[in-house]
């Protein structure tokens, strides 16, 4: 368990006393609606921000290189291009396949031409944007039909590339090191879409291949080791941190619970909030039939984007009769607007069925709100005794849980006040000196060969 330390953090220096380097993929980054992943990836550069260290941030949109750095940062901030169709899909695929198996990446030029206001909640710290062509749908692509790795190269190179998702991609000349958030396609298979067989063999290269590997949580340490046979000093466990903005975290509370009214129509501290995916591995269908059977009066909030399986999980929703607003659901809210609904929340629901970490556990004990949470995977280490925890497969235990927080002002009052010292624990500094010790190690190892 993580554990606050008043000792003053080393800056992140290199061998001959020059910044640190680290370079960080914007794989999840560059996606228009947030991710677990992304919100990891954003943290983790303010972090190294803080060391002292210098970012490269390494994205995968369709810009093109050009002699033209106004005309880079215009198509850099453009939006997506169309869909299109399957036949065009299959084509770029097939360029993919033939395209070569390295790439060198080209800097986009950030000069402020480009208004970026509407990105700043989105956007990581950075010293330097670089952007190879469809980067990472190449890369897939190869990899999911040939086996092969992408290569890239990067000029001047970072110390180390630090992959914040399981990418089929190495960068050339430098340590690389992959965050493993969990291994929830191999643990619970049925709760993901992803191919096992190429899910499966892309866990043993990076297992075999990866100068280290980093993961958020022992529960998920312990499952790289015993199932990918990966050697425990080769697995570190940095936990995270939550980096919110101090302007969301102290706004003052009358505004807060204003806007809550204003915009949703809810009253503040009378609803229960469940912020995340609406996948099976979220747990969403338990949590409505408990809900619905649980008899509170206060409504239950759903915030998350539809991904797979989401109409199985959401199907008692459509049993309500017409103008029941019992379940409100809101499909994407951005972050100033989804931390006040957490902060005015009667409670966070999150008792998923598994989690490398749990981010939003973490993200409500911050603000202050009492969650009801798993008592598997990660999530105990997250809550420790700050929250309550049921088994995630019992309705009959979430529905309890759920009238206990509905009753109990008392109750609610103790979470919340044991969340902010349970949080204190996975503070920012305790994060860094966690990476800081990182990255020092991996430097001062041997590179290991691919």
């Amino acid at each position: 368990m993580p554990h606050s330390d008043p000792v003053p953090i080393a800056p992140l220096l290199r061998a001959d006393g020059q910044p640190m380097t680290i370079g960080i993929d914007g794989f999840n980054l560059a996606l228009d609606k947030g991710t677990g992943v992304a919100t990891y990836g954003r943290n983790l550069s303010h972090t190294l921000k803080q060391l002292g260290a210098k970012v490269d941030v390494l994205y995968g949109t369709p810009v093109r290189g050009t002699d033209d750095d106004l005309l880079k940062e215009v198509l850099f901030f453009d939006g997506p291009p169309p869909e299109g169709n399957r036949w065009l899909k299959l084509a770029r695929q097939a360029r993919a396949l033939v395209s070569s198996s390295r790439h060198q990446a080209f800097e986009i030029p950030v000069t402020g031409a480009v208004v970026t206001d509407s990105f700043n909640s989105r956007l990581p710290r950075f010293d330097r944007v670089l952007n190879v062509t469809q980067l990472y749908q190449r890369a897939q692509a190869r990899f999911e039909f040939m086996r092969t790795i992408q290569r890239v190269g990067l000029d001047p190179a970072p110390d180390v590339m630090h992959w914040t998702y399981p990418l089929p991609i190495r960068a050339t000349g430098v340590r690389n090191i992959y965050t493993l958030h969990d291994l929830v396609p191999l643990r619970l298979p049925y709760t993901t879409l992803d191919r096992k067989p190429s899910y499966f063999d892309l866990m043993k290269w990076i297992a075999k291949s990866a100068d280290h590997i980093v993961t958020v949580s022992e529960a998920s340490r312990k499952d790289i080791i015993d199932l990918l046979g990966v050697p425990p000093d080769r697995v570190t466990n940095t936990y995270q941190a939550v980096h919110l903005p101090r302007h969301l975290m102290e706004r003052d509370e009358t505004e807060v619970e204003d806007e809550v009214r204003g915009v949703f129509h809810l009253e503040p501290r009378d609803y229960f909030l469940f912020f995340g995916s609406i996948e099976p591995k979220k747990n969403i269908g338990r949590i409505i039939e408990a809900f619905l059977a649980s008899g509170v009066d206060s409504p239950l909030v759903i915030v998350g984007a539809r991904a797979w399986k989401s109409k199985a999980e959401l199907r008692l929703i459509e049993s309500l009769p017409g103008g029941d607003r019992r379940i409100v659901q809101i499909e994407y809210l951005p972050l100033p607007m989804l931390v006040s609904l957490i902060r005015s929340a009667k409670a966070v629901v999150f008792p998923s069925l598994y989690e490398g970490f749990g981010l939003p556990v973490l993200e409500a004990m911050m603000l202050g709100t009492p969650v009801l949470t798993a008592n598997t995977s990660s999530l105990p280490e997250v809550a420790g005794d700050a929250a309550l925890k049921v088994n995630p497969y019992s309705v009959s235990e979430i529905g309890a849980a759920l009238r206990a927080l509905d009753k109990n002002e008392d109750l609610r009052a103790m979470l919340a006040q044991r969340g902010r010292v349970q949080a204190a624990l996975f503070d920012e500094s305790v994060y860094a000196r966690r990476l800081s010790s990182l990255y020092r190690s991996i430097c001062a190892a041997p590179p290991r060969t691919a």
